[in-house]
């Protein structure tokens, strides 16, 4: 992910709203050339602070504002005593509004201006001034070429407010991207930046609200927000006279032959996590291993629907899927979970049923699917999700009027009402089995435990990935049931 410092905002914004908010800023009163040179004066602030030795400067300029905030960033460089060079992309003379007044600035301060051509010489740190929030396709020439031989410059990068080439919506590249060491955003956060999809192309980032009225801030609609230590949901206190009935009880669903470990993980997990009590209703065959591996859970072998409801009448809460299978097994199973009146979780399995039009999700449900499964949900591919994963999880979750986690780096969590919150946590070594299972059994003992279902998914998804980063540190080949202990700590 991208070096997240804590000081960044919470709120996450979509290009039009910064847009939106640009405009409202100088409509009421900050002439936008003002907000220009804040911006300038923070990206040179920023580039010193990072770079203070070099006393070298390449300027990549388009023909945006980003541009103009490159042209400002070349003069006060040259005012500092840098050897200055800026790179005109495209016909300077097209600048228009306040990029061309900051362009007559810098050229009467004497910066020296060129036209880009693949010949020119790249120096020093080069500043990333080539394309805004408004590029809607793919990179075109001669910006592609630019951003090409940028890259396999080796030299160090500033990108103003996102490396050009990146989509600010969603952080994917649109056919080539400027790879940045450091990034600064301006005026409002984008949410594409703090996607895992643009973890190496923005390398650091850091933030400047270039002094924005704290009220218009506030006043502006926001797409997203970043889940942190600061707005993360609290598993209520125990008093010294708590006891397991108030804890609740989890029934884990799964574990057709040859998944045994799904359901066992999942049971595993809301044990450690603080449920009350832990069911799992499984194969039969399965239950000798599951009271060996985890005896504290009370596990039962169940061969049709009515078993299920019969065992399931007293548990709060029911997580379903993880091993399910698809087979008759599961599909039984999963239509006594649809009639359950308790709260419940549905992942792997329960979701490809699901997807099939086999049965109807209950209300309130949390779904936690990875992307083949949203893929699956939606009729789309998972391509398509991977390319707007803020689409794809609030699609889900209002098609099916669920709290939803898209699972994956950059996990993504939805609720109906289409608001979004995105966690930056996790890490690499977190790409194997098991570890879907154990989430969903963590959303379980959370809900069990009093937690309404976004507040329970926001915080097992939180400290899942902390959990994970905890482990990663030993290095890889973590196993999902390591993070059980890790997770009881955190929690």
């Amino acid at each position: 992910m991208p070096h997240s410092p804590d000081n960044l905002p919470l709120r996450l914004y979509s290009a039009a709203q910064v847009r939106e908010l640009d405009a409202r800023l100088i409509a009421a009163g900050t002439p936008g050339f003002e907000l220009m040179s804040r911006a300038a004066t923070a990206i040179w602030r920023a580039l010193q602070q990072r770079w203070p030795d070099i006393g070298v400067l390449t300027v990549l300029a388009g023909r945006g504002n980003n541009a103009g905030d490159g042209y400002l960033v070349a003069a006060l460089a040259l005012r500092a005593g840098w050897r200055v060079q800026l790179l005109a992309v495209g016909d300077a003379a097209q600048l228009q509004g306040d990029a061309a007044l900051a362009r007559d600035q810098a050229l009467a301060s004497g910066v020296p201006m060129l036209p880009w051509s693949e010949c020119a010489e790249l120096q020093g740190v080069v500043v990333d001034a080539l394309l805004g929030t408004g590029l809607q396709g793919p990179v075109r020439e001669p910006y592609a070429q630019a951003i090409h031989l940028l890259n396999a410059s080796g030299l160090p990068v500033l990108a103003v407010d996102l490396p050009s080439g990146l989509c600010a919506d969603t952080g994917q590249v649109l056919g080539v991207a400027v790879r940045a060491q450091l990034t600064v955003s301006l005026i409002g956060l984008k949410l594409g930046l703090c996607s895992a999809a643009a973890a190496e192309w923005v390398g650091e980032l850091l933030f400047d609200d270039l002094q924005a009225d704290a009220q218009l801030l506030a006043a502006q609609p926001y797409t997203a927000q970043r889940l942190t230590a600061v707005n993360l949901p609290r598993v209520p206190a125990r008093t010294a006279a708590t006891h397991k009935g108030q804890l609740g009880h989890v029934l884990v669903v799964g574990g057709d032959r040859g998944f045994a470990g799904a359901g066992l993980l999942a049971a595993q997990s809301a044990l450690r996590a603080g449920a009350g009590l832990v069911s799992l209703a499984t194969r039969s065959e399965h239950l000798a291993a599951a009271q060996a591996r985890v005896p504290e859970v009370m596990a039962a072998g169940v061969a049709s629907a009515n078993q299920l409801l019969a065992l399931g009448a007293n548990a709060s809460v029911w997580v379903v899927g993880p091993g399910l299978g698809q087979a008759a097994w599961g599909r039984s199973l999963l239509s006594a979970a649809a009639i359950s009146q308790a709260a419940q979780v549905w992942d792997a399995d329960a979701l490809n049923l699901l997807a099939q039009g086999l049965v109807e999700l209950p209300p309130g449900a949390v779904l936690t699917p990875h992307p083949g499964e949203a893929a699956r949900l939606l009729g789309i591919s998972s391509a398509a999700v991977q390319a707007d994963r803020p689409a794809a999880a609030r699609g889900l979750a209002q098609r099916y009027q669920a709290v939803c986690v898209l699972k994956g780096a950059g996990s993504l969590i939805a609720d109906p009402d289409g608001r979004l919150w995105l966690c930056e946590r996790g890490h690499p070594a977190m790409a194997g089995a098991g570890l879907g299972d154990v989430l969903a059994g963590l959303i379980g003992a959370l809900l069990a435990q009093g937690l309404a279902p976004l507040a329970a998914a926001q915080l097992a998804v939180y400290q899942h990935a902390c959990a994970g980063e905890r482990l990663a540190q030993q290095g890889s080949g973590m196993a999902a049931s390591d993070l059980c202990a890790v997770i009881r700590e955190l929690l």
